[in-house]
């Protein structure tokens, strides 16, 4: 077995405005701008707006290391929902906390990359960006136990239809 390798990524850009705050549902709607950074030309992102949608890899920075948990558990707590294992949740207690997101690109401006659909938060630090290519996804039949549809079934719901909690 190879050793373990520690890697050092410097952020390309940061998430700017959008959510405000980490939430499991009710992702969808709210626009955000990845800004890069101002050493990196605008350049780089000439022909981007020919795209509808972008793959977003960002790091869990509000996440801990102590949040990680390596053993089965069920998702959300849920004990209705099988106990899975780490790398069968897509959250921050994986160990790399590295997150991806495809969200619909609405323009470019300059350094800003306007989204809509990105589950990150603001000031959430952008370790790359690409264009969103369908044959690049996954292919043949896609298939996902039935908890994941009914555990997700408002992740993508507007934001501003989330419930106001009761006091």
């Amino acid at each position: 077995m190879r050793e373990s390798k520690v890697f050092q990524l410097e952020a390309i850009a940061t998430v700017i405005g959008g959510h405000l705050k980490v939430a499991d549902d009710y992702q969808g709607s709210v626009e955000s701008v990845i800004r890069f950074r101002e050493e990196i030309p605008e350049e780089t992102l000439q022909g981007l707006e020919e795209f509808s949608h972008v793959q977003v890899v960002w790091k869990m920075d509000q996440a801990r290391p102590e949040d990680v948990e390596l053993h089965a558990r069920s998702p959300r707590g849920n004990p209705q929902w099988p106990a899975t294992g780490t790398f069968v949740h897509r959250n921050h207690r994986r160990p790399a906390q590295v997150g991806i997101s495809h969200p619909r690109l609405k323009r470019v401006e300059g350094r800003d990359v306007v989204v809509t659909g990105l589950d990150a938060v603001d000031g959430t630090p952008v370790l790359d960006l690409s264009p969103w290519f369908p044959q690049m996804g996954p292919q043949g039949e896609v298939r996902v136990p039935a908890w994941v549809d009914e555990m997700l079934a408002d992740y993508w719901a507007p934001a501003d239809t989330r419930p106001v909690p009761q006091q």
